[in-house]
């Protein structure tokens, strides 16, 4: 097999293969064969149909045809691989030459398809990398203890006009046109947390029990969802949370500590902890933010075009263009992003064990509330788990990457990030990497199933851009 990459754009290359009839053999044999066990020949049993008959009723276009289809996608990858091609997305095929009787001629086919582009990163340690510093204050630590008291508050009913964090009982009617669409009653409600309608603090707050107040508001959920409707609300009760006193007693009550000075003492270290997390991600957010603005880095159209259709279709919005455009530059975003990742990856020479891979998988069934034996599983058959390595890979990269960095505080002092970041030592002594590769955005191959019609150019039935 012969290939030839001609760059068309930075994110785009056209691959023109050459396939010798020798390479073809194997997948016309498997047409032959497929084809015997299809046709009702007189005389000959299904599968025992010779090829000469074949040829004779069925015709040789039409074993061609099957052979391509079957072995396209093959000498796609391959060829795709031996040019160290990264695609991002579909390819385009259109086939330009097939043998034109058994035993001679050759497959020549050209793909059009975006490609990762090649980007030149900076040197790591040269960059500049600031966080904000952990001090734990004072403030900070009676912020904590506050939630804690919250937890073990109680609430107290009051005859006094609402106030925000204040918990309301209320009753709602929402009308539109005229016509109740929806109601809701004995509803508790925190003024301030903002988790219902729009306006409904305001409304509330200065509210005593028993008075009632209109407002209008789109509505969050239903089928009337994004209308405006005139919202009714009626303040049934009215209660503050009482909080209980910050002493030895509640100490003993909300931890195992036997007094107040060991618990603050506790919770300036959860502070501290969380602080310090905090100052590892904003590292990593930092670092790709700095990367970014060091390097520009083409985005493949098509592949952008395809994720927000993709996205957009999912929500049932391919008319909105409002959201079009938003989902546009988050997608972008996002790409530009997931290519500079694999780049820097690919030079950091970045492994993935399968401890980490695995950990990663277990975290994502969490998420879609699935049975981490299954979800993995799911992902396995879909062929997925290559995907996966790659996530892991992108995200570990920033970690690796951070490890040439000096990252300080914002009062100059160097910030260890060990305990996040780990030690490239700890890489050499960790499990085998796992076995799949980082996957692109979105694999591209060639659907290696379906027929067409003999004596038309072979078209990828999965794909609506394959063109002839």
């Amino acid at each position: 097999m012969k290939s030839a990459v001609e760059t068309l754009d930075p994110t785009k290359v056209k691959l023109t293969v050459e396939v010798g009839y020798d390479e073809l053999q194997p997948s016309i044999d498997h047409a032959y064969k497929h084809i015997a066990e299809q046709v009702n020949i007189p005389g000959f049993r299904k599968g025992k149909v010779p090829p000469r008959i074949i040829d004779q009723r069925v015709g040789w276009g039409a074993v061609v045809e099957h052979a391509v289809n079957d072995a396209l996608s093959g000498f796609y990858r391959q060829a795709a691989s031996e040019e160290s091609l990264r695609p991002l997305g579909q390819p385009e095929v259109e086939v330009t030459e097939i043998p034109a009787k058994a035993g001679e001629g050759q497959l020549v086919f050209t793909a059009e398809v975006e490609v990762r582009p090649e980007i030149e990163l900076p040197e790591i340690g040269s960059l500049d990398i600031t966080v904000d510093a952990a001090e734990v204050s004072d403030e900070d630590v009676s912020e904590r203890l506050d939630a804690l008291r919250e937890r073990f508050g109680t609430l107290v009913g009051v005859d006094r006009p609402a106030a925000e964090g204040d918990f309301v009982v209320i009753d709602l009617k929402a009308v539109i046109d005229g016509e109740e669409v929806d109601s809701v009653s004995g509803v508790s409600y925190q003024i301030g947390s903002g988790n219902m309608l729009e306006g409904l603090d305001e409304a509330l707050t200065g509210l005593s029990a028993d008075e009632t107040t209109t407002f209008s508001a789109p509505l969050a959920g239903g089928e009337h969802e994004g209308r405006a409707a005139e919202v009714t609300v009626t303040a049934t009760t009215v209660k503050q949370r009482d909080l209980p006193e910050a002493d030895d007693e509640f100490a003993q009550l909300a931890s195992e500590f036997d007094t107040l000075d060991e618990l603050k003492a506790d919770l300036r270290e959860q502070v501290a902890s969380t602080k310090t997390s905090n100052q590892a991600v904003a590292a990593r957010d930092a670092l790709l933010e700095a990367l970014s603005s060091a390097v520009e880095v083409p985005v493949p159209s098509g592949v952008v075009e395809a994720e927000v259709h993709r996205h957009l279709e999912s929500e049932g919005r391919l008319e909105d263009d409002e959201h079009r455009a938003e989902v546009t530059e988050e997608a972008t975003t996002a790409i530009r992003n997931q290519i500079l990742l694999d780049t820097l990856a690919e030079r950091l020479e970045v492994k993935v064990a399968q401890e980490e891979l695995l950990e990663y998988l277990v975290q994502a069934s969490r998420q879609y509330g699935m049975d981490p034996n299954q979800f993995i599983q799911s992902l396995d058959q879909g062929g997925q788990i290559p995907a996966m390595v790659g996530e892991v890979a992108r995200s570990k990269s920033l970690a690796v990457a951070l490890r040439q960095v000096e990252v300080k505080d914002s009062a100059g002092n160097v910030v260890d990030l060990t305990e996040f970041i780990g030690s490239d030592e700890e890489d050499a002594a960790g499990e085998e990497p796992a076995d799949a590769p980082a996957e692109p955005v979105e694999e591209a191959l060639v659907d290696d199933s379906g027929d067409a019609a003999a004596d038309t150019p072979v078209e990828d039935p999965a794909d609506e851009s394959t063109k002839a």
